[in-house]
């Protein structure tokens, strides 16, 4: 375990027992257990609220890469790839270069590789969309892992029409303000946009 990430849970226990006045009871919690049960439920929630939202609505706001995202933002909050600067930034990179490459490739029209399966065109649009995706965050320096998820959905056919980006963003969106609440309300000092203090070791410079 490093020591930003047992900092992070020790951080996130203090700021639950806090918030619960059960200062005092700090030392019989184990940081990790409580990282646990915290990840479990906001993940769940989180996820849950949306799929409510998409199920309401009949939009897609719920989509793969979502539940990457989620375990990100709750297991290492104060990440810089875990930023709302890097989500947001990095999934409209995504969304936006898988949409290009389907257009590109003249795929708008064609059913989704998981009803007809795998073909060239797909292949070689997914091939193009992950390696711009990729290039585009090193640039920018918008790390977020998750992001390499939704170019693939958004390319390999599963959001092929453009209203759909809108509320694939607008789950993005949702999901990072329940981040930024929970997080906050445990006493993690989770990012308005960008976090500026973090643990850059194992970054490109």
């Amino acid at each position: 375990m490093s020591e930003s990430t047992d900092r992070v849970r020790r951080q996130l226990v203090a700021g639950l027992l806090q918030q619960l006045h059960l200062e005092r009871m700090s030392e019989r919690f184990n940081p990790r257990f409580v990282q646990v049960a915290f990840n479990t439920v906001n993940a769940g929630i989180s996820i849950g609220l949306i799929a409510i939202i998409a199920l309401l609505t009949q939009q897609a706001f719920m989509f793969p890469s979502l539940g990457a995202m989620a375990f990100l933002l709750f297991y290492v909050p104060l990440s810089q790839s875990a930023s709302p600067r890097n989500a947001l930034t990095a999934h409209t990179i995504g969304a936006v270069v898988g949409w290009s490459c389907l257009t590109l490739f003249g795929l708008q029209e064609a059913p989704s590789v998981l009803i007809v399966g795998m073909d060239w065109w797909h292949a070689g649009a997914a091939t193009a969309s992950l390696s711009l995706t990729a290039g585009m965050m090193t640039f920018l320096r918008v790390p977020h892992p998750p992001a390499g998820a939704t170019t693939l959905v958004v390319t390999l056919g599963l959001m092929p029409h453009l209203h759909q980006i809108v509320f694939l963003l607008l789950g993005i969106v949702l999901l990072l303000i329940q981040a930024f609440v929970m997080n906050r309300l445990a006493g993690i000092p989770y990012p308005v946009w960008s976090q500026r203090h973090y643990d850059s070791g194992n970054e490109l410079p």
